[in-house]
Parts: C-alpha cells; sequence; structure tokens
C-alpha cells in the first residue's frame, strides 16, 4: 500500500484520537478484557490530549503518522531519549505494513539523533511486533491505567 509517512501536525489530533480509542477497543481486546480496554481507551476519543502531545511537547517527543491519501491510518512517538512511546494501527489496516514504515521512521530519526538504542514497553498485542524487528525482552512488568492492571513487556533494540 502507498503509505506516506510524516511529522504529524495538530490538524491530524482528531484523527490519531479516533484512532487511538478505536484500535484499543477493537484490536487490543483480543489480549485484554473489555474492562481494561474501557479503562485504557479512556470514555471517549481525547483529542485535546492527543493535540497536546503533538504540539506542546514537541522539544522532547516526535509524532509521525502515516496516511493513506491524506487520511491518518497509524502513528508512533518517539522520545528524545529513544522511548517508543505509542505504536497504533488502525483496526483496518492491521498488517498491511504502515507499523513497519512507521518504525522506520523512528529509527531513522534516532539514528540523526545519535542514539544507539530505543526502548518500549509492548502490549501483549505488540510485543511480537516489536520482536519480530529486532527488540529484545528486557523484562515483563505490570502498569496501572485507570485502576486496572495491564501485563506489557520492557523491550530494547540496540545498535541501531
Amino acid at each position: 500500500m502507498p503509505f506516506e509517512v510524516r511529522d504529524a501536525t495538530a490538524a491530524d489530533a482528531s484523527s490519531v484520537a479516533d484512532l487511538f480509542y478505536s484500535t484499543v477497543l477493537n484490536v487490543n481486546v483480543g489480549d485484554y478484557s473489555v474492562a481494561q480496554v474501557e479503562a485504557w481507551a479512556g470514555p471517549e476519543p481525547a483529542t485535546e490530549m492527543w493535540e497536546k502531545r503533538i504540539t506542546e511537547d514537541s522539544s522532547t517527543r516526535r509524532m509521525f503518522v502515516a496516511t493513506i491519501d491524506d487520511v491518518v491510518v497509524g502513528f508512533a512517538e518517539m522520545e528524545v531519549n529513544g522511548h517508543v512511546d505509542t505504536r497504533y494501527v488502525h483496526p483496518e489496516y492491521q498488517g498491511c505494513g504502515s507499523a513497519s514504515r512507521l518504525l522506520a521512521r523512528i529509527e531513522a530519526e534516532a539514528r540523526r539523533l545519535g542514539l544507539r538504542r530505543l526502548y518500549t514497553e509492548a502490549s501483549i498485542t505488540a510485543e511480537p511486533f516489536f520482536r519480530a524487528r529486532g527488540f529484545s525482552m528486557v523484562r515483563p512488568q505490570t502498569v496501572e491505567v485507570r485502576g486496572y492492571s495491564f501485563r506489557n513487556f520492557v523491550m530494547d533494540k540496540v545498535d541501531l
């Protein structure tokens, strides 16, 4: 598919919020309970929060979006310390290559910044994706979101 990967802008916030909400509820529910994904997603798409992450946090993080015909189908964030904070793909575009393209963009940005390591806290759903792209398991962990516990995995990739 002809994906374009570019820097996110404030105009993408609504699309990013909707995509996050939909993906958590429809994709991650395969690995977490309905109650867990409802807590994770929140009560509704949070456009203002995502706009803030795109604009106000730009000195500490970069968000990239994958688009097809100017429609956002995925997004990922990298903090300047090499933390891959988010990576979500619309339910209808799972397995089509946009997540790989987003990660490639993050790796290129990390190399540009002189980083030699990326790390993430991968959900149960995302762990196979990261493992297949050279990330190694550091440790499993349990995190809490809105009163619910979630198992995920600290993973890293060194020698970019």
